[in-house]
């Protein structure tokens, strides 16, 4: 999109360079700008990419020193406690997305957007693999007429690079979690609320309770009275095939199919690429839709989620165009010992 500038911070990281690849691989005219405290270390990408160039960022230093000027669509791949880049984007009537906000996390986002409405897009995407698993356990919904119960799970593989953003996340991964019981909100300890989870090889692997927007997002779009999201650390699909690790999301749906039979379906998503990978193209398709890059209108001002901005078979179709495997099955639970 000629004239169109996103500004990734954190643009050299190990999922930031991969949000700057994949912008890059679908469409040649956007000018990338690479954010850091180091922007030296960015040369190189920016290089690779072609209309790009790297920036100094440091979100310690005052909103002054962040120069934002003719920026269309900040991304923030990385943590960015004070919000800066959220209130300058609102300031400035820039669209912002950021992909670290859990549940419990997203009320000062709220307020902030409630006192000043946006002009563009802002899109909180604390959901796995920034709304990938959001957006095909919406299109496996489609099959039931009733749903009773949704189980989530991330499966990260330790051999699979993760980038420093999200090793120090890791450690507060497993604490307090949000899910849904029988219809209610609990709050609860992930630690003393963990889940068994068979892997479609017969592995089984504990998991906990994350916090992710996924579960309050599939209770709105589905009604399900019973939500949660689990992450689960051991050998992904990619590694157990002697390749490279991969990026495993298991999503278990049951309730009524619209044919009349009670179910449970199983839906396996895999990026043979990694968790980064798969990341940077759940941030792709949100951007896709806020540029208006995918020959529809660009999204409108206000806060949005994955569940209200993609359109969910574009959104598919495109992750599959980049190497992910999505495959559905009915699936037997089998007692756990």
């Amino acid at each position: 999109m000629v004239g169109t500038t996103v500004y990734i911070a954190g643009g050299y990281g190990v999922v930031g360079s991969n949000i700057a690849r994949h912008i890059r691989g679908i469409d040649q005219e956007i000018r990338i700008i690479v954010a850091g405290r180091n922007p030296a270390k960015g040369e190189v990408l920016a290089g690779q990419l072609g209309n790009a160039e790297t920036a100094y960022l440091d979100l310690s230093q005052p909103d002054e020193s962040i120069d934002l000027d003719g920026v269309d669509l900040i991304v923030a791949a990385l943590q960015d406690p004070m919000d800066k880049l959220l209130h300058l984007a609102v300031e400035k009537g820039i669209a912002h997305i950021g992909i670290t906000k859990l549940a419990d996390e997203i009320t000062p986002l709220m307020v902030a957007v409630l006192k000043s409405p946006p002009k563009r897009p802002i899109v909180p995407l604390g959901h796995s693999q920034a709304g990938v698993m959001m957006v095909v356990a919406q299109k496996v919904a489609e099959q039931f007429s009733r749903i009773d119960s949704i189980e989530l799970a991330g499966l990260f593989d330790e051999n699979d690079p993760m980038g420093p953003m999200t090793l120090n996340d890791a450690e507060g991964f497993i604490n307090r979690a949000l899910i849904r019981e029988s219809g209610r909100w609990l709050w609860v300890d992930a630690t003393k609320n963990t889940r068994s989870i068979r892997l479609s090889d017969g592995t089984v692997l504990e998991g906990g309770p994350m916090s992710l927007l996924d579960v309050p997002g599939l209770a709105s779009a589905t009604g399900a009275p019973n939500i949660r999201f689990d992450f689960i650390v051991g050998p992904s699909l990619g590694l157990k095939s002697n390749q490279q690790p991969s990026q495993d999301l298991y999503i278990d749906i049951e309730g009524i199919l619209k044919s009349g039979s009670k179910e449970k379906l199983r839906t396996v998503v895999s990026d043979p690429k990694g968790q980064a990978h798969l990341t940077a193209l759940g941030v792709l398709l949100s951007i896709e839709r806020i540029l208006g890059t995918d020959g529809l209108p660009a999204a409108s001002g206000g806060i949005h989620l994955p569940e209200t901005l993609l359109i969910v078979d574009k959104a598919i179709a495109r992750l599959e165009q980049f190497g992910v495997g999505i495959s559905t099955y009915a699936y037997q639970e089998q007692t756990i010992q």
